[in-house]
């Protein structure tokens, strides 16, 4: 595995997230749909029909950058 492989490490679901940043799932949704590093898993044409799948560094990347003002 390369160490850089975020394959095989934890991966966390949107309402995951939210409930543990408490923030509504839309918010976490905004931030995470942009982010390098996150799956994107679209089941037919519509962006309604999206499953999120963050994995742990990206999802610790994301928060520090909450806790030092990167999303004004």
């Amino acid at each position: 595995m390369p160490p850089d492989s975020t394959a095989f490490e934890a991966h966390y679901k949107i309402s995951d997230l939210a409930a543990l940043w408490k923030m509504s799932r839309e918010t976490v949704r905004k931030i995470v749909a942009v982010e390098p590093g996150v799956v994107k898993v679209r089941f037919g044409r519509k962006k309604t029909h999206t499953t999120y799948s963050i994995p742990a560094s990206v999802a610790s990347r994301i928060h520090t950058r909450l806790l030092n003002g990167g999303y004004a």
